[in-house]
């Protein structure tokens, strides 16, 4: 449709004159309770080990989390998704349900001392299991993960969690059928109450390269191709999302963000429910690496990449930068 024709005397530089008027008719914003940070918690006590390919990232123990944790709210950020690495791991993923596991320690420490905070806490299996992959591996048929045994697993880490005290399991491994089998948990224990966010659109990925290294979770053999999306596959990620809304996700996640700001846009549009954009430890480690170097302005850059995910539909995004972001909107 050619708008100018219809408006002959429309003219949209009009409106561009100053940083006011920029503003007051801006379409869309950015706004710190609009973000999540994402922090792994290790096992132990006064651990602040860096993450060499995350720039600013950390592994940190329970209680240097806290505060981790207290420093982002005071920017005004509301919410933060756990990840664990545990102690030891097995090919049960024991350490991912076990009640005194590393995040199960987290949440109540969270809950205890910053009860503002929602505390998000991601449900796989692949930083816990000695091989690295999302679910339980069948030694008979070449390593294939076995979608139904795993489910079992899946419920009762998202029960651990919120027995614990989390507001919000979010389960990332892909497995089909996980979100029924974790939500008939919750609602069984007396949870109904749990939203469960759902990774419903989680690709195969090299974006995840930084992640694997701070959460001690790269596949000891093979990759997960088998069980994570084709990235060249819109309309399957229109039907996962259609099948975890229906197993009773409330809440439905992008991952990666950058490179599949198409599937936000559908996932919004076509489904209306609330949408989360999940901007990668491969897309926050560009930046940083290209900032470091003086080719890029970071905080210029990286508000206008969160800028780009709220325009195409992400209600909130999960950022390693949103402390930063909060912290940048603040200062004005």
């Amino acid at each position: 449709m050619h708008y100018l024709g219809q408006f002959p005397f429309c003219r949209p530089r009009r409106l561009r004159q100053s940083p006011a008027l920029r503003g007051l008719v801006r379409e869309t914003s950015l706004r710190a309770d609009q973000f999540v940070l994402p922090l792994f918690a290790r096992a132990g006590k006064k651990i602040r080990r860096p993450v060499d390919s995350m720039p600013g990232i950390f592994q940190l123990s329970p209680d240097e989390l806290l505060r981790e944790a207290e420093e982002a709210h005071k920017w005004g950020v509301p919410a933060v998704l756990l990840f664990g690495i545990p102690e030891a791991k097995d090919e049960k993923a024991s350490g991912a349900y076990a009640r005194n596991g590393v995040v199960q320690q987290t949440v109540r420490l969270l809950k205890k001392h910053l009860p503002g905070c929602l505390v998000l806490t991601d449900v796989c299996l692949c930083e816990y299991m000695s091989h690295g992959h999302c679910g339980i591996v069948e030694k008979t048929r070449n390593g294939r993960v076995a979608n139904d045994p795993t489910l079992a697993l899946l419920a009762r880490t998202a029960l651990s969690h919120a027995e614990a005290g989390a507001d919000i399991v979010a389960p990332s491994d892909m497995m089909d059928g996980r979100v029924a089998a974790i939500r008939q948990s919750l609602d069984q224990h007396g949870f109904d109450d749990t939203p469960i966010l759902s990774y419903a659109a989680k690709f195969a990925s090299a974006y995840y390269g930084p992640f694997r290294d701070a959460a001690e979770s790269a596949p000891q053999f093979g990759d997960r191709r088998a069980y994570q999306m084709d990235g060249a596959n819109a309309g399957e990620a229109m039907r996962e999302v259609a099948m975890d809304l229906k197993e009773g996700a409330d809440m439905v996640m992008v991952k990666p963000a950058l490179g599949y700001l198409d599937i936000v846009h559908r996932v919004k549009t076509e489904f209306g429910v609330p949408t989360a954009a999940y901007s990668v430890s491969g897309e926050f480690s560009m930046i940083k690496a290209a900032a470091a170097k003086g080719w890029l302005d970071e905080r210029a850059i990286t508000l206008e990449t969160m800028l780009s995910m709220r325009r195409a539909g992400a209600d909130f995004i999960v950022t390693y930068s949103a402390a930063s972001v909060a912290r940048w909107l603040k200062e004005g």
